[in-house]
């Protein structure tokens, strides 16, 4: 039996640690648009207006609604696992701040991560949300700009999310972690 070209074809899988090599030796811009996807540098569209504007409404938000009880990343980095290094929109991660000065948050410090789509719907959705699920993120939340809806995503597995439903009342939108804290995000749809 004789091989084909795709029998003989490996794909290589980055590390974190290789990921940060490649920006230290240039390979990588340091204003590059890059996350660490299952092992894969995955470049990121620039952000339109209308994403940044629901990104910062999002984060102001969640700042006054969680105040000390929580802290709120925009658009860093989170380590999830040796090929994962994804950059969500907002990440809600256990204080205090001063813990994440040596290290990105991981898996055990994040109470919700949130990704807000309007080119990228079909990869948030399709890819890193089910990454987040793998990865134990307790929730996610996938906001569509251009349907104007917010899916909420629960019970990780290893395969991802098992629940996933529409928000319905986006007036008292319960955050998790913090089950006193509702946010009123009706501004934003």
């Amino acid at each position: 039996m004789s091989s084909t070209a795709e029998d003989l074809i490996h794909r290589h899988r980055y590390t974190v640690e290789d990921y940060y090599r490649m920006g230290e030796v240039g390979i990588l811009a340091p204003d590059a648009r890059v996350e660490l996807i299952d092992g894969e540098v995955i470049e990121m569209p620039p952000i339109g207006a209308p994403h940044a504007s629901i990104v910062t409404d999002l984060q102001t938000a969640l700042v006054r609604a969680v105040g000390d009880a929580a802290v709120v990343r925009v658009q860093n980095p989170i380590q999830l696992g040796r090929h994962d290094e994804p950059q969500p929109d907002i990440a809600l991660v256990r204080p205090p701040a001063s813990k994440y000065r040596r290290r990105h948050p991981a898996p055990a410090d994040i109470l919700l991560l949130i990704e807000v789509a309007d080119t990228t719907l079909r990869y948030d959705r399709d890819v890193k949300i089910h990454v987040y699920g793998r990865a134990g993120i307790p929730e996610a939340w996938l906001l569509d700009v251009n349907a104007r809806t917010i899916r909420c995503y629960r019970a990780p597995s290893h395969t991802g999310y098992l629940e996933s439903e529409p928000v319905t009342d986006v007036t008292a939108v319960r955050v998790p972690g913090l089950e006193s804290v509702h946010l009123d995000l009706s501004r934003l749809l």
